[in-house]
């Protein structure tokens, strides 16, 4: 092991370590719902620092199973950020319901020490190690109200479904593994290309490249593989990642768990593992399987078009707000699936920034659900929310901004999003997958706008109290409304970031 190798994983040293302290201070202070909040926040503010000075110096760790690339970096930094904001407005929902805050925020730099080695890897069994980190903190999270039938519900329809999704993706890696002779990303795209397979060999002199003809253990298997057994590796590996970001026809797990887990989870697991899935979708399907883009294009494409239908067609349909944003996430996974399908560095680039506007806008749409939902998440309703633009008119005003940022409404960093999904996916010449994307776009506007209508044109039918937020929560607010205006208005700086890191999944980095 070189101390290169801890560099490149500083961040998920970071997490973990503050996870544990965190449980052990859990312990001794089981009330201590401030410093367990505060040194969290500390550990992700550390490790976000220690993700982002490797920007300009990327390299491979532990034999070329990890990199720290501008891709991995922009990935770390986002996941984090998410991390953040959730511990922010989690401490006043943690105080209501009575919950232990020492293992809540352990839970969640554990998930977040899981995306980061999946973003990070250039390993098919890293990402399946790091998948399950990620997801096993999951499961604990969405049932993490004790003595709720619901939240028991979720949980164990999450852990189930998701053990079953995870051996479909195991499958196709052991596919993947017969067909070339290795789990490592570079030497599997190497392979696919007919070219020599290469090993990575970390060093005082940096990352150097080791034909791999000269070493024995590695041969490089004889094109043209069998395309029958490569599409089946495909498709096995695409319905564990699908399952993931929520996407059609792997989805139906989604509002059930949303509903029944608490509401800063929800925004936790509709953000954070969606970005990490994606990432690992693009670095493998985009990176190592590029060259068999013919056998998995028409499969991302019909994904995506029964993404953005089904959820937005089942969305119109719901009273509960967290089941209507359990159904939004899947037609916005959707969308994100448009410019995926478009198999370009724009279309890649489209994913990235789309991404970084999800994530505030989404976050801070549930940030206001929390607040609003009550001890015991009573006011969960879209009836709830009649006349909240006289009662709290800050609240109102910011979920306004975070919906019609959804919806793609200029000024928004959601309307960026969109106008770069589809503007790579017509550069592709996708057009009917273009004009599906924006007719679903028009007809998520309705439930959308039906929640706004609610807030400023109806007349509230029962009494629900409103609190002021305590600080931290208008913190968390003022981020996400704040980052949602920004990638609306001036977008130029994060989509630069967003176009180099593309960059390295189309060289193939």
């Amino acid at each position: 092991m070189q101390s290169t190798d801890l560099i490149r994983i500083l961040p998920e040293i970071i997490l973990m370590a503050v996870g544990i302290v965190v449980m052990l201070l859990g312990a001794f202070q089981p009330h201590g719902r401030g410093w367990h909040v505060g040194l969290s926040l500390l550990g992700v503010a550390g490790a976000a620092l220690a993700a982002a000075s490797q920007w300009s110096k990327p390299g491979f760790a532990f034999g070329g199973m990890l990199t720290m690339d501008p891709f991995s970096v922009f990935f770390h930094v986002l996941l984090l950020v998410i991390t953040a904001l959730v511990l922010l407005f989690s401490s006043d929902y943690l105080e209501r319901e009575k919950l232990p805050s020492a293992e809540y925020c352990a839970l969640l730099l554990f998930a977040a020490t899981g995306m980061g080695l999946m973003v990070a890897a250039n390993e098919l069994i890293l990402i399946f190690i790091g998948l399950e980190i990620s997801s096993l903190s999951s499961y604990v999270l969405a049932g993490f109200r004790q003595g709720v039938s619901s939240s028991s519900e979720s949980a164990l329809k999450y852990f189930l479904l998701g053990s079953f999704a995870t051996a479909f993706l195991l499958y196709g890696i052991a596919l993947i593994f017969g067909i070339t002779g290795t789990t490592r990303l570079d030497q599997v795209r190497a392979a696919l290309e007919g070219r020599p397979l290469s090993v990575s060999v970390d060093g005082p002199a940096g990352n150097l490249l080791v034909d791999a003809a000269t070493t024995a253990a590695q041969t490089v298997p004889a094109p043209p593989f069998p395309t029958v057994l490569l599409g089946l590796a495909i498709a096995l590996m695409f319905v564990g990642l699908a399952f993931k970001v929520s996407a059609a026809p792997f989805q139906v797990w989604t509002p059930d768990v949303y509903q029944g887990a608490p509401a800063p989870v929800a925004a936790f697991l509709s953000t954070g593992p969606k970005a990490a899935a994606f990432a690992v979708f693009l670095r493998v399907f985009l990176g190592a399987l590029s060259n068999s883009a013919d056998l998995w294009f028409w499969l991302l494409w019909i994904s995506g078009a029964l993404s953005m239908l089904v959820g937005n067609l089942a969305a119109l349909w719901q009273s509960n707000i967290k089941r209507m944003l359990a159904y939004s996430s899947i037609a916005h996974a959707g969308y994100m699936m448009v410019a995926f399908t478009a198999h370009s560095q724009e279309g890649t680039t489209a994913v990235l920034f789309y991404l970084a506007a999800y994530a505030f806008m989404n976050a801070g749409a549930f940030l206001v659900v929390t607040h609003i939902a009550g001890q015991g998440e009573r006011y969960v309703e879209v009836d709830d929310y009649a006349g909240l633009g006289f009662r709290a008119p800050l609240l109102a005003a910011c979920l306004t901004v975070f919906l019609l940022s959804l919806i793609g409404i200029p000024l928004t960093g959601g309307f960026f999003g969109k106008f770069y999904i589809f503007r790579a996916a017509l550069h592709s010449d996708l057009v009917w997958l273009t004009v599906l994307g924006v007719l679903n776009s028009a007809a998520a506007a309705y439930y959308y706008l039906r929640v706004i209508v609610a807030m400023y044109m109806n007349a509230p039918t029962r009494e629900v109290p409103c609190e002021r937020p305590n600080p931290a929560v208008r913190l968390a607010l003022l981020v996400s409304v704040a980052a949602t205006f920004l990638l609306g208005v001036v977008p130029q700086s994060v989509l630069r970031l967003a176009g180099t890191a593309a960059r390295w999944i189309e060289q193939g980095r």
